[in-house]
């Protein structure tokens, strides 16, 4: 696919937001979308997610508007099923900008755009300093033995497919993720999600002291 003027298919979701170097399972069962994961089957298997916004709840059915910028997933397994539903899994390869939406036959939505740049690797001093502050605001959210903390531990995963997990799998709204999609380079990513971080923290910490500050107190007659 050429890095301008590609034209896509467009998923767009409420609650998802799609990460390069990431694998993200999708049930499909509306028609529409049927039929888009058969014309991918059928050519290079390439889907672009992207975040609904605004009221999107009063022309789901339409073309409610979405944001312009997705990530570009290819579809590396395809499960059918007997109804016509069927079960994939796309992984993440490539962010893109919408350039224009093209409204034709298709039941389905398409658009062309154009492919962002890969990020510039991270300097090994400046990701291990990233890893360093994003861990330990990570382990004041995450439980100690969870897996997700356990994999964001292993120092063998690459700088970017990193800092994408960590944005990916992070438990806040889909409106805060597309923030950390749209930053211009991983740096900056690393640099969001930190402020991202900061800010659950700073709220569980408020919420725990909230709590330890009325053990004991009598309820108010």
């Amino acid at each position: 696919m050429s890095e301008a003027g590609a034209v896509i298919p467009v998923f767009p979701l409420p609650n998802v937001v799609l990460f390069p170097k990431i694998q993200l399972p999708l049930h499909i069962f509306e028609p529409r979308y049927r039929e888009m994961v058969r014309d991918a089957m059928a050519g290079e298997r390439l889907i672009g997610m992207a975040l609904l916004k605004g009221e999107w709840e009063k022309d789901y059915y339409g073309n409610p508007e979405i944001f312009p910028v997705g990530c570009l997933g290819k579809i590396v397994g395809h499960t059918p099923l007997p109804d016509g539903r069927c079960n994939i899994l796309l992984y993440g390869t490539t962010e893109y900008q919408i350039d224009r939406e093209i409204v034709d036959g298709n039941s389905y939505r398409q658009a062309q755009v154009v492919l962002r740049e890969e990020p510039q690797p991270i300097e090994t001093g400046t990701l291990d300093r990233l890893r360093a502050d994003i861990l330990a605001l990570l382990r004041e959210i995450i439980d100690p033995g969870s897996p997700l903390l356990k994999l964001l531990e292993d120092g063998s995963i690459d700088g970017a497919t990193w800092i994408n997990v960590c944005c990916f799998s992070l438990n806040v709204a889909p409106m805060e993720k597309q923030t950390l999609l749209e930053a211009k380079s991983i740096d900056q990513r690393a640099a969001r999600l930190i402020e991202v971080l900061r800010f659950v923290t700073a709220e569980k910490r408020a919420a725990i002291d909230l709590v330890s500050g009325g053990k004991g107190r009598k309820l108010p007659h």
